[in-house]
């Protein structure tokens, strides 16, 4: 793996953190092929339930695009998006540890994950606008389905960032805590979902991001046919056989 990211598992966790912290964790080409490759294998490993991405030391989770090699002609894109990430269909639950500023692209990578532990003095924002650029990996797709509409106009078009306790006000983030506690609360996030029986919660994931696209009519179609699959799973009785026994149950996740 190259040092740009680094890997560790805990349990069912896999941790991922950026570790470019002289480049304020900014993503190059290097950066994004090792996410990417990194992401690919959470996902086709069934021992990995959950992802905590994160970048290294307190100041930035990830400042976007290394403008300095993308002027050397290297752009941090692959067929999945912005660093990896931006367009892919990520099964698993992703929680971002937003350790420092998450701005442009870091923004956009954050707000590719499905849930957001910050430190107290993160700072959010697309500020593509002051560089005669638009927010171009998922920040205007993505902002204003997880804020007010005229909050995601004035982030975009006013370009200025918002703090930690804006954030969670507007339901960007799950949690505020001291920033060095942040990486240990994403992991005890974590760690909570991961009692839940795995294919369970990939099937809750799935659901709940159709059914934002869809109709009420379409989104129960989408819900019926998952819960008929989720009936007939083995973890489905292991959970009924384990709580009639009282004790924890051994999720397979099938």
């Amino acid at each position: 793996m190259a040092d740009e990211l680094l890997r560790e598992r805990r349990g069912h966790i896999e941790l991922l953190t950026i570790n470019r912290p002289e480049a304020r964790n900014a993503i190059n080409r290097a950066t994004a092929l090792a996410l990417s490759a990194a992401l690919d294998d959470c996902e086709s490993d069934d021992d990995v339930w959950v992802v905590v991405l994160t970048g290294a030391d307190n100041k930035a989770f990830s400042a976007g695009m290394d403008l300095k090699a993308f002027a050397t002609g290297e752009f941090p894109i692959t067929e999945k998006g912005f660093g990896g990430i931006t367009k892919r269909d990520f099964p698993k639950p992703l929680i971002a540890a937003v350790n420092g500023s998450a701005l442009a692209g870091g923004f956009e990578i954050m707000i590719s994950c499905d849930m957001v532990v910050a430190a107290d003095h993160a700072k959010f924002g697309i500020p593509e606008a002051q560089r005669g650029l638009i927010a171009g990996g998922g920040g205007l797709i993505r902002l204003p389905k997880r804020v007010p509409l005229t909050i995601a106009y004035e982030m975009a078009l006013t370009a200025d960032p918002i703090d930690a306790q804006r954030a969670y006000e507007l339901g960007l983030v799950n949690r505020v805590v001291p920033g060095d506690q942040v990486l240990d609360a994403a992991i005890a996030l974590a760690e909570r979902i991961a009692k839940n029986a795995p294919l369970a919660v990939r099937v809750s994931k799935s659901v709940i991001k159709q059914a934002t696209q869809l109709s009420e009519e379409d989104s129960w179609t989408v819900n019926d046919d998952a819960f008929g699959v989720i009936g007939r799973s083995a973890d489905a009785l292991e959970g009924a056989v384990a709580f009639a026994e009282k004790r924890e149950p051994n999720w397979q996740g099938k």
